[in-house]
């Protein structure tokens, strides 16, 4: 894939840390970006990020090799109607959004079928907009990609290939396939969320005693309620028909819980608690067995030979002992490419403090 004009539409986290990305890969590649507010364009000149900035979607566009739409799903739709009079046919498009349907759509009705591979990083973070931009965001993220029936072979292994070079892990699914699963390991947990944390607050006492307990697993469970509104109104509403049939399902479930703990039924939460603690252990090297306060933080390396290594030998000469140190995969709302786990707290704020003074970009949750 020629990288010689690159084009952005949007420079959010996600836009902005794969245009940071590609600066690296191709130092000499021209990038063109449009975003709403020239603020924004200017921060990303300033970052040699791109290298032209403008409020209106235009010929500036012309003979792109390449362009990411990295707007909310319903924006990206609209732009690519805007977009249409000043793309060539040696142009490929893609996108970044977590709901692929409704762009797959647009993209069709548009004729722009030959020219279209969806793309979704599961990648991201509870904060946004380029300041928070960082070109290693996407190392070790599964990236979807969700090609047409009919763009080339080629053009999808020369994308699959620069998605391996942001140091990102390349998937291809269909669009119906990415949606349903999304549905069901992202957009249903984000409402699940959403609604235990809103179930706390209704049921909550005057002075807040559950608030001012609630610790450990709650958090945990509820960290992703956090997510910006504006984003998940736009994703849920992209994607209606998964999210519901699955939370119709969830319901059922939740219905039948309900009737076993009112009937006392011995035996019933036992089966639960044992299938999904079973289930739950199988992923990868996250946490096992029962929710407990973690001592962990998050760590932006580049995937290099020996970067884990100079984490662990820093952490080793200053004594503190490491618990569980990984790589995240998926890492959609995951701050930082490696995981490192303590066994107290009192290890998590020292390896924090080291890691800091060092220039490492760390995040942790409290």
């Amino acid at each position: 894939m020629n990288m010689n004009k690159i084009g952005f539409l949007s420079l959010g986290l996600i836009g902005g840390s794969i245009a940071l990305a590609l600066r690296q890969i191709s130092p000499a590649a021209q990038i063109i970006a449009y975003a709403r507010r020239q603020s924004t364009l200017d921060e990303a000149l300033s970052a040699g990020a791109i290298d032209i900035g403008t409020t209106e979607i235009n010929e500036l566009f012309l003979d792109c090799d390449l362009i990411f739409l990295c707007a909310p799903v319903a924006v990206n739709n609209k732009f690519l109607a805007q977009l249409k009079p000043f793309l060539s046919d040696k142009t490929i498009l893609t996108d970044v959004g977590s709901v692929k349907g409704s762009i797959h759509e647009t993209i069709s009705g548009l004729g722009l079928d030959n020219q279209f591979i969806g793309g979704h990083p599961m990648a991201g973070s509870e904060k946004t907009g380029f300041s928070n931009a960082n070109p290693v965001l996407l190392e070790n993220a599964y990236y979807i990609l969700t090609p047409t029936e009919t763009v080339s072979k080629e053009a999808i292994d020369a994308y699959s290939s620069l998605v391996k070079k942001m140091g990102a892990i390349p998937i291809q699914l269909t669009c119906q396939q990415h949606d349903y699963v999304t549905a069901a390991i992202s957009h249903v947990p984000h409402l699940v969320a959403a609604a235990l944390a809103n179930l706390v607050h209704d049921h909550d006492s005057a002075d807040e005693t559950m608030k001012l307990i609630a610790a450990g697993g709650f958090k945990d469970i509820t960290r992703i309620a956090s997510s910006s509104p504006d984003m998940w109104e736009s994703i849920c509403m992209s994607n209606t028909e998964n999210i519901a049939n699955l939370l119709d399902d969830y319901i059922i479930s939740l219905q039948t819980i309900s009737k076993a703990m009112r009937a006392k039924q011995t035996g019933f939460t036992y089966d639960l608690f044992a299938a999904s603690k079973e289930y739950r252990d199988s992923f990868s090297d996250l946490p096992r067995g029962p929710i407990t306060k973690v001592f962990a933080c998050y760590v932006d390396i580049p995937d290099e030979a020996g970067a884990i290594a100079s984490i662990a030998s820093l952490l080793a000469e200053s004594g503190i002992s490491i618990k569980n140190i990984g790589i995240i995969h998926n890492r959609d709302f995951e701050e930082g490419v490696l995981r490192v786990e303590f066994y107290e707290q009192y290890s998590l704020d020292e390896a924090v403090t080291l890691l800091t003074s060092l220039h490492y970009s760390i995040y942790h949750r409290k």
